[in-house]
């Protein structure tokens, strides 16, 4: 479970919040005037949401080049495009 701190907090009590997140594995929710604005997650969090990145990314690219198509040239991609 998140712990949910202000911003306004957050700020007073900084190195307290980054030992919590880094040894407890807690994730603590930043808000601002009551609305979650951020989150502050461990780094072995944040590995594994780089990692489920990743594979939802490899997965999107597998399908995509499964797709039927013609396929087209880098350069002529980029020029339909203006770049």
């Amino acid at each position: 479970m998140a712990t949910t701190i202000s911003t306004t907090d957050a700020r007073k009590h900084f190195a307290d919040i980054v030992n919590q997140v880094a040894q407890g594995r807690e994730a603590i929710i930043l808000t601002r005037r009551g609305v979650e604005m951020a989150a502050l997650v461990s780094m072995e969090e944040y590995d594994l949401l780089r990692k489920l990145e990743d594979f939802v990314d490899t997965e999107d690219a597998r399908k995509a080049m499964a797709e039927q198509g013609e396929n087209i040239p880098a350069g002529e991609f980029w020029s339909t495009l203006g770049l």
